[in-house]
């Protein structure tokens, strides 16, 4: 009897030992998978990141123009970091549009296709100056891939493109900016001189979570026409089986005395493929 007792505890230690082991190893993937999930977050914050990402940006917008017409926008704007020598990277970056629209000009019917891409390089130092400071410059191209005389400029654009942030513990702070003149495309289309600006604040939070406020603005300035949007974005990172993603969601408030809409919304969903 004293020895099935013996028995019987030198079991249920052992269980218990397993289960503490257990529940351990798990907490600490779990701590790691947030860790991780953490420093995602923040990478997707920069937009000249080490980071491998493939963005899907859907915009929403109502209300546009006299007709109160309708916009979805998809951006597809795949995101890809090259190492051009020990201290630089090239980073890569495109924005090709799919729209559907209605009425946005008037009762000017729906179209539907690809709008005009936005071809970006930015060259970068691979690290921080001695500020923290992060940035990167380069060309940009506009590429007149629309299906539609309605769905983008039919003009081949060129022109400079810089990008500069800080990352001070959870907190990002930046801009982005651009500008575009047409040299080539069609010749009974409008020229093309516009300015692109998008200031951007934002927050990490524990769990791969973040809030970013920013707005995009565009200044047209051979017809004095200024439209933008503001953003406030939250977003989670998650994992579908191994493959880290985020998804993100906030309203778009509209300003300026372009073609604006009423009002509308983002969502987002991005595809991440770290190193290692």
């Amino acid at each position: 009897m004293k020895k099935i007792k013996l028995i019987l505890l030198f079991v249920l230690v052992t269980t218990l030992a397993n289960a503490q082991i257990t529940t351990s190893d798990k907490a600490e993937l779990q701590q790691e998978e947030t860790s991780g999930s953490d420093q995602l977050a923040k990478q997707l914050l920069n937009p000249i990141a080490s980071l491998i990402s493939v963005p899907f940006q859907a915009n929403t917008d109502f209300g546009i123009g006299a007709a109160d017409g309708t916009r979805f926008t998809l951006n597809v704007q795949p995101v890809i970091p090259l190492s051009i020598s020990e201290d630089w990277n090239l980073i890569a970056r495109v924005i090709l549009p799919i729209i559907s629209q209605s009425d946005v000009f008037g009762d000017s019917g729906n179209q539907t296709g690809l709008g005009d891409a936005v071809v970006s390089a930015f060259f970068s130092p691979k690290a921080p100056t001695s500020g923290g400071l992060i940035w990167g410059a380069g060309p940009v191209l506009l590429v007149p891939t629309s299906t539609d005389n309605l769905l983008g400029s039919g003009k081949f654009g060129v022109g400079p493109t810089a990008v500069a942030l800080k990352q001070v513990g959870q907190l990002t702070i930046g801009a982005l900016v651009n500008h575009i003149w047409s040299v080539a495309g069609a010749s009974d289309r409008a020229d093309v001189n516009s300015t692109f600006v998008q200031p951007f604040i934002a927050k990490n939070f524990k769990g791969g979570y973040s809030l970013a406020l920013n707005t995009e603005l565009t200044q047209s300035w051979d017809y004095n026409s200024t439209s933008g949007n503001i953003h406030l974005i939250g977003a989670k990172v998650i994992k579908m089986g191994k493959q880290p993603a985020q998804i993100a969601v906030g309203p778009r408030v509209p300003y300026g005395n372009g073609n604006t809409a009423d009002w509308g919304f983002r969502a987002q969903f991005v595809l991440m493929f770290p190193k290692g």
